[in-house]
């Protein structure tokens, strides 16, 4: 048996016998459930592998039949699951056991009816085994990030139904905002007749979110009414939805890993062990419904802003307890918010003898959630060290700012006086990285010559590196580059993004691979653009001595022209500076990690393949954004990488003269925000591997992507 410090299974009891959250109504009260499609629900990764099947196939009405069923079948899985989890809740409650030998039977008694009574609601409303319907890590994944709205909306498309495939588009996007092509797919879609003004439907929206994006266009335009009407209905969703995400968390855990050689302790360790995974996945919900999909529009501050919403709201509508109830709320999540700790001594004076300030308390829904939160909090803590596991506890109430406008209420002026006045709305700062700062680790390829590191770049996470491509291969590189480059790739055909005295240009790699595959380009390059780019992908991963895989998030080779006739007396940059994952505020000295940066960018490297121009230094710089801390000149084989946050600010400095060409590489650790043409590229070069071998079928799995 496996040495671990064993924590009474008491410790949790608190947790498990919780009373249900007064904002989802009584524990046995009927949601609203869609209308079941006659016959046993069919498994929704079956479904899916025979969508994308038939989408490779060529048959896309079928394809679109089955991957339509297979979302229908995985949305109507989540409500039966959530649905049971409550039911059962309800009818089988857990009592704490109580003393003397034996005493904690009753409790383990009622544990083990919930279960059957869990297995039972699923088996009768799913119409079959509940196994069935357990898919693979891999489908879980791609349901999760979208993408049957991939291959839908280019079924769609083929099936000529254009707004079907832009709403597919867009709920795929949505997801996945660092998808350049599924970008450009919607602007070209929208450009198409009729459905320039098409509205962007995301599938899978939330609603509270809806909900509290339709509060705040209320609320700025003044009409502070609606306004109430939709945060409170935002905060009714926002806390239903997290009452579903808590019982989705529920489900069956493997315990392989325990030999019950001592049967009562091993037993309780177990029982400790699945249901502080339970606990950290509930406990970590307000996570899950604080962001969007994709995680690159946090709305960290979701339930803060509410209430500091509200509590103005309610103020200009003369509505001043229900104001200060608001306010005090807010205060439970921003103890030290001097604006609204100003507010809510205006609002009691503006009670009067109506009621006591002193008997107003925080609204009820949120002082119970608050309350729930710290309670887990306080359990995951206490266990963590006696099950033998690590967990930090994130900051979930992070300010990323204020309400988007200037509305404070004074102190000291009475309501027809009252002046509006700026609110001190401070931006969410760089956070520190939460990984540990290594390098030097080794260079894994022979002939690669190390030239600076961090220090000697005066900066952090920096390396600079020679020879990590030959002549012959810069060449090569730099030949296949004009048969496959397009102007403004990847910026929405725009030919000089980021300057109007330089060309642009840009391509994939999967763009490369289809056009060795077609023989535009020499196959043996294209393959090249793939090789050295996973080749700079280990050397990173290698050198900064990352515990965790780093994946591509995002792949381009990129060419910059300096257009005649543009150059005298030039002061402007070709890339202005900037940072990789977040926000650059040079007045501030600050860098923001928020939309619309790729907060998910880990690491970047930049592997040039040319010298012949003049100009195009790249450079770091301070966050000011003009202290350059170092300058390199590009040269065939050389590669500069570094950390992706505002600890580097980079630019390029113009390129007067000739064409500038490197590959640039965005990588990430969180396997989420893979590249999905990188996916699609591995794919190309499996079948390549496999027609070399001379093996000329391709098995389809559900994981394919496009």
């Amino acid at each position: 048996m496996r040495e671990r410090i064993w924590a009474p299974l008491p410790l949790l009891l608190p947790w498990l016998l919780l009373p249900p959250p007064l904002w989802c109504g009584p524990p046995d009260s009927r949601h609203p459930e869609r209308e079941p499609e006659p016959g046993p629900l069919q498994p929704f990764d079956l479904l899916y592998a025979s969508g994308v099947a038939a989408y490779y196939s060529g048959d896309y009405e079928l394809a679109v039949r089955d991957l339509e069923a297979a979302l229908r079948s995985h949305r109507r899985l989540r409500e039966i699951r959530a649905r049971c989890a409550r039911h059962c809740a309800a009818r089988r409650p857990l009592a704490p056991p109580g003393a003397g030998p034996g005493a904690e039977l009753p409790f383990f008694r009622a544990l083990l009816e919930r279960a059957r009574c869990y297995r039972s609601c699923q088996s009768q409303r799913l119409g079959g085994p509940a196994s069935r319907h357990r898919a693979s890590e891999d489908v879980r994944s791609d349901f999760q990030r979208r993408v049957p709205y991939n291959y839908l909306q280019r079924a769609y498309i083929k099936l000529n139904q254009m707004e079907k495939a832009v709403a597919a588009a867009h709920t795929f996007f949505m997801a996945n905002p660092e998808h350049m092509e599924m970008q450009q797919n919607i602007e070209n879609y929208r450009t198409m007749a009729g459905v320039e003004d098409l509205q962007l439907v995301d599938r899978e929206a939330k609603p509270h979110l809806e909900s509290y994006s339709a509060g705040v266009k209320h609320y700025e335009a003044d009409d502070f009414e609606l306004a109430i009407k939709y945060f409170e209905q935002a905060l009714r969703e926002y806390f239903n939805e997290d009452m579903e995400c808590r019982a989705l968390c529920e489900g069956p855990q493997r315990f392989e890993e325990y030999e019950y050689l001592g049967y009562k302790a091993g037993l309780y360790e177990a029982i400790a062990d699945h249901y502080m995974q339970v606990l950290v996945c509930q406990h970590e919900c307000v996570r899950e419904l604080a962001t969007r999909p994709g995680r690159l529009s946090p709305i960290e501050n979701f339930l803060p802003l509410h209430y500091d919403y509200l509590q103005f709201a309610y103020y200009r509508v003369g509505e001043y307890i229900k104001a200060l109830e608001c306010a005090k709320a807010y205060l439970l999540l921003h103890p030290d918010d001097e604006d609204v700790l100003d507010n809510v001594d205006y609002y009691e004076s503006l009670l009067g003898d109506s009621a006591d300030p002193a008997s107003i308390e925080a609204r009820e829904d949120l002082a119970m959630f608050v309350k729930r939160h710290k309670l887990e909090s306080e359990l995951i803590k206490s266990a963590a060290e006696g099950l033998g596991f690590s967990y930090t506890e994130p900051n979930y109430w992070i300010r990323y700012g204020g309400r988007q406008d200037e509305n404070r209420v004074p102190s000291g002026v009475n309501v027809e006086a009252a002046e509006v006045h700026g609110l001190s709305m401070g931006k969410k700062s760089l956070p520190k990285i939460d990984r540990d700062l290594r390098e030097g680790g080794p260079l894994l390829y022979e002939n690669i010559t190390f030239v600076y590191n961090s220090e000697q770049l005066n900066g952090t996470q920096r390396v600079l590196l020679d020879n990590v491509l030959s002549e012959e291969q810069c060449r090569e590189l730099h030949s296949v580059a004009s048969g496959i480059m397009l102007v403004g790739d990847g910026y929405r055909g725009k030919t000089s993004p980021h300057t109007p005295n330089e060309k642009f240009e840009g391509a994939t790699v999967l763009k490369a691979l289809k056009f060795g595959y077609e023989g535009r380009v020499p196959l043996k390059s294209a393959r090249l653009f793939y090789d050295i780019s996973e080749k700079a992908r280990k050397i990173v991963e290698s050198y900064f001595m990352l515990n965790s895989t780093l994946y591509f998030s995002y792949t381009h080779m990129v060419c910059r022209t300096a257009l005649s006739g543009q150059q005298d007396r030039r002061n402007d940059l070709s890339h202005p500076i900037h940072a990789d994952n977040c926000l650059l505020d040079p007045e501030a000295n600050e860098c923001w990690k928020e939309p619309p940066a790729y907060t998910f960018r880990d690491y970047s490297a930049l592997l040039y393949m040319n010298d012949d121009f003049e100009g195009g230094e790249f450079i770091f710089t301070e966050m000011d954004a003009k202290t350059v801390t170092a300058s390199i000149k590009p040269k065939c084989g050389r590669m500069i990488s570094f950390s992706s946050g505002g600890e580097n600010p980079h630019g390029v400095k113009a390129v007067t003269k000739g064409q500038r060409c490197a590959v640039a590489l965005w990588f990430t650790l969180d396997p989420l925000y893979r590249e999905l043409e990188r996916i699609q590229a591995d794919e190309v070069i499996a079948i390549l591997d496999q027609e070399q071998q001379g093996k000329h079928e391709l098995n389809i799995n559900p994981k394919d992507e496009l």
